[in-house]
């Protein structure tokens, strides 16, 4: 046994998880450097670069979350926590992040904490605001996710014991914003728009993946009526791929698309994924979403979805994906994304 086999998950986690992590790192800084450039078309290129970089550093953290990087857990997590720091998700905890996860996938559940259909219904002239913000594109529901991940230690009074952390984590980060800002705020406000496109990029992939409302169960603990059930839960999963012509395509999301071989099998590293789907689906077109769906239903839903309860003929199942598939009526999610632990 090789020092690498012993180390990683399987071999060829080197090769793919070692070039995700080293793009992560480059496009990183070469990005972060590039907004520094007074030419536009270098910091509009550099912050694209910089979006994405993040964007890749959220699924690192799923795929840690999984166990699938390294054989020891303990590793997984040192890896999920940097990728954190970089994505701007450490805030709160890694652990947080994974235990939200896992019970997702464990109770077939959209499993929170945070009701916001309730918040937005108590608070009618914030909820105008955020939907005026997000006609202009700007993603606002996001935006107040993360607000409360920010302040995770004195919003949600079960995290109240982070709150050494959290506010050593406020200060770092928001101390070097505020210098940037002060100093170079043509800079401030890049990464800014840059964190904003990584949002855009992980609501797009989340909003259509499932068909099922959230529950707010996540510290309060009642039995979900469909765990353990893998035919419900792969009935209400859908697939949402860039491309299937072109399947490499689909590694600017790390396949985060093939989201019905994901949980089938969620010990499947993300370069294993189109395979699985294809031995799930033939690679049938009929069986995902296509892109130009979901980029019209993400425009058309974009103010609606805000706050947008799901009514009782709301498409569950083969009749959601139809209707995905179509590219009209009123489905998607804006807030479902791994990286909010609450």
């Amino acid at each position: 046994m090789t020092s690498n086999t012993a180390l990683l998950k399987e071999p060829d986690g080197l090769k793919y998880y070692g070039a995700a992590t080293g793009y992560v790192i480059a496009a990183y800084a070469l990005g972060f450097a590039g907004l520094f450039h007074p030419q536009w078309w270098v910091f509009l290129i550099a912050t694209l670069m910089l979006a994405h970089s993040m964007t890749i550093a959220a699924y690192l953290i799923h795929e840690c979350g999984h166990n699938l990087v390294f054989t020891d857990r303990r590793h997984n997590a040192q890896l999920g926590r940097f990728m954190s720091w970089v994505c701007g998700a450490a805030y709160g905890t890694y652990e947080d992040i994974r235990y939200k996860h896992f019970r997702h996938h464990v109770d077939n559940d959209d499993v929170v904490w945070f009701d916001y259909d309730r918040f937005f219904d108590e608070h009618p002239l914030l909820t105008r605001f955020i939907r005026l913000l997000e006609w202009f594109y700007i993603p606002a529901h996001d935006l107040l996710m993360h607000t409360v991940m920010v302040f995770t230690s004195f919003v949600i009074p079960a995290r109240r014991k982070q709150r050494v952390r959290n506010v050593t984590v406020i200060l770092i980060r928001g101390g070097v914003f505020v210098t940037l800002l002060m100093i170079v705020p043509k800079v401030a406000l890049l990464y800014a728009v840059a964190y904003l496109v990584m949002m855009h990029i992980l609501r797009f992939m989340d909003s259509l993946q499932h068909d099922y409302p959230y529950s707010t169960t996540l510290f309060d603990y009642v039995q979900p009526p469909h765990k353990g059930d893998p035919e419900w839960e792969q009935r209400h999963t859908f697939s949402n791929p860039l491309c299937l012509r072109f399947p490499k395509l689909n590694w600017l999301t790390l396949n985060f698309g093939y989201h019905n071989a994901h949980h089938a099998n969620m010990n499947a590293p993300w370069y294993r994924l189109p395979e699985l789907h294809e031995e799930m689906t033939g690679n049938d077109p009929q069986r995902v979403i296509p892109l130009s769906s979901q980029l019209r239903l993400y425009h058309r839903n974009r103010v609606r979805r805000i706050y947008n309860p799901q009514p009782a003929d709301y498409p569950t199942g083969a009749d959601y994906l139809r209707v995905a598939r179509s590219g009209a009526g009123p489905i998607g999610g804006n807030a479902a994304s791994f990286l909010t632990s609450f």
